[in-house]
C-alpha cells in the first residue's frame, strides 16, 4: 500500500510541475514589455508597410513565439537584433509577450487561429 501512495504522490507532483511549466503568460504584462518591440514590429504587432522585414507578431501562435524567442536566446536563430533583444528575456517575459501578441487581431489568415 505504501508504494501505491508514493507512486500517486510522485505522479501528482509531476503533473503539478508540468502544469506550472505550461502556464500561460499575462497579456497585460506582455503589453507593457512589448513597447520595446514596437520599433520594428509596430505598435500592434503588425510591422509597418514601409519595412515589411520584421515579421507580424499579432495573432501569431503562442507556441511559435515562445519557441522563436527561446531560439534567439540560445543562439539557434541568428539575428543580431533579436539575439540582443531576446537574450535578456526571462521565461515569464517570454510567456507574457507570447500571450499578448497571440491575443491581438491579425491580418494573418493562412491557418485557423485558436
Amino acid at each position: 500500500m505504501h508504494n501505491k501512495y508514493l507512486s500517486f504522490l510522485t505522479a501528482a507532483t509531476l503533473l503539478l510541475a508540468m502544469n506550472a511549466a505550461l502556464a500561460d503568460g499575462n497579456a497585460e504584462a506582455g503589453k507593457q514589455k512589448a513597447q520595446a518591440c514596437a520599433g520594428c514590429h509596430g505598435d500592434n504587432g503588425i510591422s509597418p508597410k514601409a519595412d515589411p522585414q520584421p515579421p507580424i507578431l499579432a495573432g501569431q501562435y503562442k507556441d511559435y513565439i515562445i519557441q522563436a524567442l527561446h531560439e534567439y536566446k540560445n543562439g539557434e536563430r541568428t539575428s543580431p537584433i533579436m539575439m540582443g533583444m531576446g537574450g535578456g528575456l526571462s521565461e515569464d517575459d517570454i510567456k507574457d509577450l507570447a500571450e499578448y501578441f497571440s491575443s491581438l487581431p491579425s491580418p494573418l489568415h493562412t491557418l485557423p487561429h485558436n
